[in-house]
């Protein structure tokens, strides 16, 4: 059984995290909650935690599939360093923008997503994980046609080597005799 890579799930849940404090925070706005101001800072926190999130990392084993237009912001996060490549980093800046949307009932369950990230985050730091980016290849795939020079000309099953290399001339020689009895009656 392989290893687990924790910092795939924390990806997912600090992403979704996020999402849910920026919605709680609008929601908090808009109805002009007591102390609506910690919903407009769950507004810009939910923002950033979901643009930093928003890239999936290079996975260590296996195929990573980014999502979609993720390119872009892959670029600015990857600007950034060690700031947002170190796990450590990340699970401390979860914690922190996490701990002001608990003082608000619309934006608690963002708090408590994040909070559970963050834990995630140490657990992929601790096990020596980091954020690599996923960039586009460079190198080129040849094409399925180029690939084969000569297709072949009998279907399979073919015959053994030796009795594919038998002339036209000699019919019987190049008969290829079945080792196996066929018999027409069924029994």
């Amino acid at each position: 059984m392989g290893k687990i890579e924790w910092a795939m799930w924390a990806n997912e849940q600090a992403l979704a995290a996020g999402l849910i404090l920026l919605t709680g925070g609008i929601v908090g706005v808009a109805g002009l909650f007591r102390g609506w101001e910690f919903a407009a800072y769950s507004i810009a926190a939910g923002v950033f935690v979901c643009l930093l999130e928003y890239p999936r990392g290079k996975k260590n084993k296996g195929t990573s599939v980014e999502r979609t237009g993720q390119y872009c912001f892959t670029v600015c996060v990857k600007a950034f360093g060690p700031l947002t490549r170190n796990y450590y980093v990340r699970a401390f800046i979860h914690a922190a923008l996490a701990v002001p949307a608990g003082f608000m009932l619309a934006t608690v369950l963002g708090c408590v997503c994040l909070g559970i990230a963050s834990l995630i985050y140490l657990g992929a730091a601790i096990s020596g994980e980091q954020w690599e980016p996923i960039l586009p290849r460079t190198e080129t795939r040849k094409a399925v046609g180029e690939s084969i020079k000569q297709p072949p000309q009998n279907p399979p099953p073919r015959p053994p080597a030796e009795m594919r290399r038998k002339r036209a001339e000699d019919l019987e020689g190049a008969a290829y005799d079945n080792p196996i009895k066929v018999s027409t009656n069924e029994e």
